[in-house]
């Protein structure tokens, strides 16, 4: 037999070799003053770093700081995490941070709402106005453009204009039609010279009256051209009248209108002495005005009207007062047609 017959197995304790003597008591270690430390500690500041004292750096990209990071309740990224400052110290007003973004979340949708409303109703006031290439303006021009045969020759042309403020020192003015022109075309209608810088427009009809002024002193005709072209080829003879001062030449200017047994009688080129054109864009017009002593006297030095307005000018048709008398009319047609038409702008002649 063996001497250890329990070997490989757990037997009962060996009695102590002196029986006079008792064991000490079993000793527990002693409890750890300190949690021990993680394995895996998280890496601190580098030493190029002097923050030595500020939290640790983490080793990875904080994803709650990335653009991707879930949004907190109240649009604040990573609302789930301390604030920290950008240069690493705690921050102190991240509430007030919070509050804050919100407030400017907030305010950049109701700037981004009141923003949209308003440039959705510029557009559609632009849409229902209808700008200068807009339906409304073309329909207006093309109204324009049949007022000649469409409005009685009473509308076109009424019996008294008002002048308010139009004479010198802005004085009114009452001019009364004196004659009234058969509706025409522009054959012998024009010098020479005004026929050609006109024809790129052509002529679709040519109306004219002659008015005088309340003293029967002088005589004015006023001429509404309705032309062939369209807004392109006004604008391109509004641009060459003004760009070479067609408007202000003597050689330009318009024939006037006299009718026999009126104040007009002896009206003729001679007798020309102020004058206004104007090109409209914004109808197939060309409004003009001539303007001349009753009296039949020739005119060495006609002057166009803006001329003869100028304060201070000393010429006989600036002292009479006739640049007034021919732009002062040519404007109120010129307003009065706009009018008629529904232009929606109105612009200054």
């Amino acid at each position: 037999m063996s001497a250890n017959p329990g070997a490989g197995q757990r037997g009962p304790a060996t009695p102590p070799a002196n029986p006079g003597v008792t064991p000490p008591a079993p000793t527990t270690p002693p409890a750890p003053s300190a949690p021990p430390r993680p394995v895996h500690r998280p890496r601190t500041e580098t030493p190029a770093e002097t923050t030595t004292r500020l939290r640790p750096v983490p080793a990875e990209p904080d994803p709650a700081l990335s653009w991707s990071a879930p949004m907190a309740p109240g649009g604040v990224p990573g609302g789930g995490r301390p604030a920290t400052s950008t240069f690493g110290r705690p921050d102190t007003h991240s509430r007030l941070f919070a509050r804050r973004t919100r407030a400017q979340v907030v305010a950049a949708a109701v700037c981004l709402v009141l923003g949209t409303g308003l440039i959705g109703g510029a557009v559609t006031g632009a849409w229902l106005a209808d700008g200068p290439e807009g339906p409304g303006t073309r329909h207006a021009f093309a109204v324009a453009g049949d007022l000649w045969h469409e409005v009685p020759v009473d509308q076109l042309f009424p019996p008294t204009v008002q002048g308010r403020g139009a004479g010198p020192g802005e004085a009114d003015r009452v001019w009364t039609r004196i004659a009234v022109a058969p509706d025409s075309g522009c054959e012998g209608a024009f010098d020479a010279l005004l026929g050609r810088a006109l024809a790129p427009v052509g002529c679709e009809r040519l109306l004219r009256a002659t008015y005088t002024d309340a003293t029967q002193s002088h005589v004015t005709t006023v001429g509404l051209l309705f032309t062939e072209a369209d807004a392109a080829g006004m604008e391109a003879l509004a641009r060459r009248f003004d760009r070479e001062r067609l408007d202000r030449r003597s050689d330009l200017m318009p024939l006037p209108y006299g009718a026999k047994g009126t104040a007009s009688e002896g009206f003729g080129p001679e007798q020309r002495a102020s004058w206004a054109i104007s090109v409209l864009t914004d109808a197939p017009v060309v409004v003009y005005a001539v303007s001349g002593w009753a009296d039949g006297r020739a005119v060495d030095g006609p002057q166009p009207a803006e001329d003869a307005m100028r304060s201070g000018a000393t010429t006989a048709p600036a002292q009479a007062g006739l640049g007034h008398e021919a732009r002062g009319l040519a404007d109120r047609f010129e307003r009065a047609l706009r009018q008629r038409a529904g232009t929606p702008t109105e612009r200054p002649s």
